[in-house]
């Protein structure tokens, strides 16, 4: 049977068994084709033990960083599964070991530059006032940049809460602070358009369709700046990460921040706990050298 339409049933068995969203097909069938064309697969017999281990080489050798390179490695493995399951004799999908990430570091702000950064914006004008409802939803909400990109302005803010879909067509439940929807209410107010976009692109003062990621990537940076917030990447995800550990330094529990992010699994979670662990702090001003200090 030839490869192409092998990866087709098996991309279609990741979409519609497994559930996938369309762009995790999409990244899959690029995985897995660079797989093919470099190491020359062209049957199930030709993916071997080498040919994986001299295409991982090969990835390690184009400077991909780990967790890229991590994700071609997740493709196959699947891929392998995937053959086993339908009775292919190839590789088994655990000799194929993932590489060890690096463990992951968070970038966040403390409250004098969250603070700073969030009263940026000039909310006088309507592109002024669209950004702070963005920075304000962000941290009120955790919301990923694509998610907060798809909204539409149909949203019930009497109800301090709305659904979002997120990773792998997940839907979740976030919350409006009354900061957030203060400035949603404003921002809105400004609008003389019917577009049916929550966040739209402003030229000149009027809108002209909805807000792109890479806009909002780049108001956040130059937000940063006016903010005087320096040696930090400052990116949308910075301000989900500031909402997840505000919640845990308060006195959240992972579990809720973990649904309220919309993490599948607590490990990613809990990347967040060494930079708030309080209790480790208390514990050294406590314990630590006491003798001298009595």
């Amino acid at each position: 049977m030839a490869m192409a339409r092998i990866l087709k049933e098996y991309l279609d068995y990741v979409e519609i068994e497994r559930g996938r969203s369309v762009a995790t097909r999409e990244a899959y069938a690029q995985y897995l084709n660079r797989f093919f064309d470099v190491a020359k697969i062209g049957s199930v017999a030709d993916v071997t033990e080498a040919s994986i281990r001299d295409f991982r080489l090969y990835l390690a050798r184009q400077d991909l960083k780990k967790s890229s390179q991590a994700q071609y490695v997740i493709a196959i493995r699947s891929f392998l599964k995937y053959l086993a399951r339908q009775g292919h004799e190839s590789v088994p999908p655990d000799r194929v070991d993932v590489p060890k990430m690096q463990e992951r570091q968070v970038e966040i702000l403390d409250h004098a530059e969250l603070m700073r950064l969030l009263a940026a914006p000039d909310a006088q004008t309507l592109k002024g006032a669209r950004d702070k409802a963005i920075l304000e939803l962000f941290f009120s909400t955790g919301m990923r940049l694509s998610e907060l990109c798809g909204l539409d302005r149909f949203i019930d803010m009497a109800k301090e809460e709305f659904t979002v879909r997120g990773k792998g067509d997940k839907v979740r439940l976030v919350f409006v602070s009354k900061a957030a929807r203060e400035c949603l209410a404003d921002y809105m107010a400004k609008r003389a358009d019917a577009d049916e976009a929550l966040f739209v692109s402003v030229v000149r003062g009027k809108a002209i369709g909805r807000i792109t990621p890479r806009a909002v990537e780049r108001l956040i940076t130059a937000y940063g700046k006016k903010a005087g917030i320096m040696g930090k990447k400052l990116t949308p995800h910075t301000l989900r990460h500031c909402f997840a550990t505000d919640l845990l330094e308060n006195g959240a529990d992972l579990r809720s921040v973990q649904e309220m992010l919309g993490h599948s699994n607590i490990s990613t979670t809990q990347i967040y706990t060494h930079v708030t662990n309080r209790g480790l702090k208390d514990a050294f001003k406590t314990f630590h050298d006491r003798r001298r200090r009595e």
